[in-house]
């Protein structure tokens, strides 16, 4: 019997806040400018192709971030990855709030995406970390303040706004961002303590967790070879690709339908919204499930319903099929949880998420300006929508990739290297 299972929440509180924060840190930076563009964009001298640029940020960013933060965590550890990220997240937001122009704000922006990137490869693991007895539920706890970030920041960026600036408004949220710093350096902070008193009790190091074991050596994990990893990179591609285009072209399209902008814009942070009940519910069901392809089957049919109501029938019952689409988002819960339930070990799962999440939104990150080229290209909007179908058939072959169960570790190399694997998890931490 682990201590964890043991003593369930001990020594773990200041962890739990952390991800939790951290969670709700992840988004808002993202999504606060685009309700802002018609103030900031003048004067900052945006243009559409500035706006594209700004579209594209986030999932070429979180690629680049995904590939590159296993590296790191194998260097510094968890809990120090993590720190860096939001050193960089409140530098990035403060400094690009307090610029002139247009590619500056770009440049800081990239800054903020960067430490947000690290922020989205860090959580998996550190929830298969310090709670490996309870992943459904700290998933359904973050994904769910994941999806509250998400739709808060794009309400409240016009209020704040009316009542302090523009400026204001984008930096306010780092003080969101920071706050994460507080209950990570007490569990840090925490298990310091508790190593030394190991130490002390038993003249070995100890991880303050549990009781001394022989280290095991740190595989060497390949995910390039891992047909499991790369049906995750491809589910998450699929699914991030269809939510990329909600985001970026729900409003325009529905307007160019008829509708008033405001009840566009309505629609498209109702469709946020609705990631809230499906992040909740998803890791609380799916790990009870033989073939999690039977959730990812029903949040499919939802993804589709959505996409041909939107195409066929856009003004009428619009609030019927964005509640399909916004209760397809249960996919992206799916894979985030799949990255755990595709582990055995914390460094499993940070290579395991770092890989996904790179690849995956580095081909999410194209699918907003394809649905643009193919609509200015076409004339209409059959052919856009074609291609989100096609989003669909990428993530349905991801979905059959990593519905078997197996193991990102199933791929290790034959000769590990000699550091603990407590030396990749970082300071404390679980066997």
């Amino acid at each position: 019997m682990s201590y964890f299972e043991r003593k369930p929440w001990r020594g773990r509180i200041g962890a739990l806040l952390g991800i939790l924060v951290m969670a709700v840190s992840l988004r808002p930076a993202v999504s606060v400018v685009s309700p802002l563009l018609g103030v900031m964009g003048p004067e900052l001298g945006f243009d559409p192709v500035t706006i594209g640029v700004l579209a594209m940020l986030p999932p070429l960013v979180f690629a680049a971030a995904g590939l590159g933060t296993p590296t790191l965590i194998r260097r510094l550890g968890l809990e120090s990855v993590l720190v860096t990220a939001v050193v960089l997240a409140v530098a990035g937001q403060l400094a690009r709030a307090a610029v002139g122009s247009v590619w500056p704000f770009l440049l800081l922006s990239a800054v903020v995406m960067a430490g947000y990137g690290l922020g989205n490869v860090v959580l998996p693991p550190l929830v298969k970390k310090y709670f490996p007895d309870r992943l459904g539920l700290v998933t359904a706890g973050y994904v769910t303040l994941l999806a509250v970030g998400t739709a808060a920041s794009p309400q409240l960026a016009v209020p704040l706004d009316r009542v302090a600036g523009w400026r204001a408004s984008i930096a306010v949220w780092s003080l969101m961002s920071a706050l994460v710093l507080v209950p990570w350096l007490m569990q840090l902070l925490r298990d310091r303590r508790a190593k030394q008193a190991e130490a002390g009790r038993t003249g070995m190091p100890g991880d303050g967790m549990a009781a001394p074991a022989a280290a095991r050596p740190v595989q060497q994990l390949n995910p390039w070879r891992s047909p499991m990893a790369w049906g995750l990179a491809i589910f998450l591609a699929g699914n991030s690709a269809q939510t990329y285009v909600y985001f970026a072209w729900l409003p325009p399209y529905l307007v160019s339908q008829g509708m008033d902008e405001s009840t566009a814009g309505s629609m498209l942070a109702y469709f946020a919204i609705l990631g809230l009940p499906v992040s909740l519910l998803v890791p609380l069901i799916v790990p009870r499930m033989r073939n999690p392809i039977v959730a990812i089957l029903v949040f499919t049919a939802c993804w589709v319903g959505g996409h041909l109501g939107l195409y066929l029938s856009p003004v009428a019952g619009t609030m019927w099929w964005t509640t399909l689409a916004g209760l397809g988002q249960g996919t992206f819960a799916t894979a985030l949880l799949m990255v755990n339930l595709r582990s055995r070990t914390t460094h499993g799962a940070s290579v395991l998420s770092g890989f996904s999440q790179g690849i995956g939104y580095a081909g999410a990150g194209i699918a907003p300006l394809l649905f643009g080229i193919v609509h200015q290209a076409a004339g209409g909007w059959g052919a856009s929508f074609a291609l989100l179908g096609a989003c669909v058939l990428v993530m349905l072959a991801g979905a059959v990739m990593i519905n078997r169960r197996r193991y990102i570790e199933d791929t290790a190399a034959p000769e590990p290297d000699n550091r603990p694997v407590d030396a990749v998890a970082g300071s404390g931490g679980c066997r």
